[in-house]
Parts: structure tokens; C-alpha cells; sequence
């Protein structure tokens, strides 16, 4: 768990808003849209949502990607992203134990 990218991925607001959309996609997305969340949300779904273009959601998604906050799973030509809620809850746990 490399701390300085988690705090960097988080203090931006739309990256804490896509993990949020990651975390309960089903309030944001409809599942015949998307054709179910078992792999994640795909890519473009997640910059409908955000309302940035494609390059600008593409650099949110790769800092959460390198913080190890998010996963991306290829799908033929589409990406999927879900939340790694291993490294969340041990960042949960870290910050609760040392601040």
C-alpha cells in the first residue's frame, strides 16, 4: 500500500466520485446499459457519468488504477473498472489505527 498515490488519488473530488459510482453502480447506471456489473462499469460509462472527456477520465481512472484503489479488467475492446476493496478497507483500517 503505497500511501502518497492513495492520498494523492483522493484529493481530488472526482476521483472520490468515481469510487463512489464504483462502489453502488446500480444507483447511477442502469444495468441494461451496462449489461450487468459482474465485470465492473465500463469505461465509458464512467465518463458519461463524469461529464469530462475521454482523456481527462482516462487520467482519473489510471491514477486510481495506479494507487491500486481501482481494477481494470479488458473485455475485448472495452475496459471494466471495479473498486479493490481489499487495499480500501486496509487503508480504512491504517488511517483508524494511526490518526
Amino acid at each position: 500500500m503505497d500511501l502518497d498515490l492513495i492520498f494523492k488519488a483522493l484529493a481530488n473530488p472526482i476521483r472520490r466520485q468515481i469510487l463512489e459510482w464504483l462502489k453502488s453502480p446500480e444507483q447511477y447506471l442502469s444495468v441494461e446499459e451496462c449489461g450487468g456489473f459482474q465485470r465492473g462499469v465500463c469505461a465509458g460509462q464512467i465518463e458519461k457519468l463524469g461529464q469530462v472527456s475521454q482523456s481527462t477520465m482516462s487520467n482519473h481512472l489510471s491514477v486510481l488504477q495506479q494507487a491500486g484503489l481501482i481494477t481494470a479488467t479488458k473485455h475485448g475492446q472495452w475496459s471494466y473498472f471495479s473498486r479493490n476493496e481489499a487495499l480500501i478497507q486496509q487503508y480504512i483500517d491504517y488511517m483508524q489505527q494511526h490518526l
